[in-house]
């Protein structure tokens, strides 16, 4: 997500959002075939119950939060059996469901980050879900419009939502006390952001104003997608043959070269931002900006903090969010039902929001916002409020295939602004000469 440090669902935000696209590269044609066709086994026992399997990727919290919910889901539903013992931590999904695709042996459902989801749904056992979110108990026209967005591959819906998020900028109270320097308040600009790094900045103490991830990876580049769309551009043009960011690259760059002139930002040199966490959380770094699941580590650590929206430059409020989610695949008609009914179960607002406060997702719909659970757990935890709210004005990554390359593309323009080794206007043709031949490859 999706996905570790991260103690609450399984792997960490950072820790899903840095796996290389190469990966996803090297996958993507794998998924586009056969395989050796579907289980031969229909999954009905001589009781007459349906199994399910379910890969679902989660940990310590994430994995115990499941679990506890499957359990509920066998005692009110007694014809489905759900086995949960198999399958791989989240990180390594991709790879897993890839390979089961190509042997003909794959689960019922797997937890498929978003960013994954375009390329796994060109297999033709992928089960389109667009009938079940329409109808029933799933509250789907009130679910927010990432969540939906996410898991929808040419207006079909492919998968249902798992898991929600969205970034926000995570202030230090205390640098800012030090400094003198008023904490921000929503409307504010990228200019003043920068500004605020600069003044919040100080080498003789170790301190930065503020971090960003530097290897290039996924991690690294949807935290310049919110400045990109806020200045009008897309991740691909309307003729879905080039990006559509040419120009609203070059200016989002250019605040990123701002942050590096003034030495304000400390570049993570490694995979998985574990470096710049904790750089945040030992008191020598005055913002960061991360998302809800990075709030139980930061209160651990005893950070007096405060969450303020994502800045912008237009004073229009603009985040991203990168929802994770669960993904269906036949194995014959009767684990096809079984399977739907499980993740449909799964999204409605009393497991929703039970999932919700006990492995860190935001909540997938308003009803679930309402419901009175998650309006405690927002009451007790300083600035998850902020963070649902930007649900509003999140837009998410595009669910196109080729995707994995255009990401990669601007990750390596962004780390060469970073170091100071290009200019924001010739990273960005580069960009573009390698993102725009991977969207003339036919798909």
């Amino acid at each position: 997500m999706a996905v570790g440090h991260h103690r609450h669902i399984g792997p960490s935000r950072r820790t899903v959002l840095r796996r290389g696209t190469g990966l996803a590269c090297a996958a993507s044609a794998a998924l586009t075939l056969p395989g050796c066709g579907a289980s031969t086994d229909d999954g009905v026992g001589a009781d007459g119950r349906v199994t399910v399997e379910l890969w679902h990727g989660q940990t310590d919290t994430g994995r115990i939060a499941i679990e506890s919910l499957i359990a509920d889901f066998q005692r009110t539903h007694p014809h489905i059996r759900v086995d949960s013992g198999g399958g791989v931590l989240a990180d390594s999904m991709l790879q897993k469901v890839t390979a089961a695709l190509a042997s003909g042996s794959y689960p019922d459902v797997a937890y498929v980050f978003g960013s994954d989801l375009a390329g796994v749904a060109r297999s033709p056992q992928v089960v389109d879900l667009t009938g079940a979110v329409h109808s029933g108990p799933v509250p789907w026209s009130q679910f927010w419009a990432p969540a939906r967005e996410a898991v929808t591959v040419n207006d079909r819906v492919r998968a249902a939502p798992a898991l929600l998020d969205s970034l926000a900028v995570v202030c230090n109270k205390k640098l800012f006390r030090d400094a003198g320097i008023p904490l921000p308040e929503p409307g504010w600009t990228w200019r003043e952001f920068q500004e605020t790094a600069k003044r919040l900045t100080d080498h003789r103490r170790g301190v930065f104003g503020t971090g960003w991830p530097g290897v290039g990876d996924e991690d690294t580049v949807w935290r310049l997608w919110p400045l990109v769309w806020d200045l009008g551009g897309e991740v691909i043009a309307p003729n879905g043959h080039s990006i559509g960011f040419a120009d609203a690259g070059v200016r989002a760059l250019e605040t990123v070269a701002g942050l590096a002139r003034d030495r304000s930002v400390y570049i993570d040199p490694k995979p998985g931002t574990e470096q710049m966490y904790q750089v945040f959380q030992s008191g020598r770094m005055g913002m960061v900006v991360t998302g809800p699941w990075q709030l139980p580590d930061i209160i651990q650590a005893g950070v007096e903090y405060q969450v303020v929206p994502l800045p912008s430059y237009s004073g229009r409020p603009v985040t991203i969010s990168g929802p994770d989610t669960w993904t269906v695949f036949d194995n014959g008609s009767a684990r096809v039902e079984a399977a739907r009914t499980l993740v449909s179960w799964l999204m409605e607002p009393d497991q929703d929001v039970r999932w919700d406060v006990r492995a860190g997702s935001l909540p997938l719909s308003r009803r679930t916002q309402s419901l009175p659970l998650w309006k405690a757990k927002a009451a007790k935890t300083e600035g998850l409020a902020v963070f649902t709210k930007a649900l509003e004005s999140a837009r998410v990554r595009p669910a196109h295939p080729a995707y994995p390359q255009i990401s990669q593309a601007l990750g390596e323009a962004i780390v060469a602004v970073l170091l100071g080794r290009s200019t924001p206007a010739k990273a960005l043709r580069r960009c573009a000469d390698d993102a725009n031949a991977a969207l003339l490859i036919p798909r």
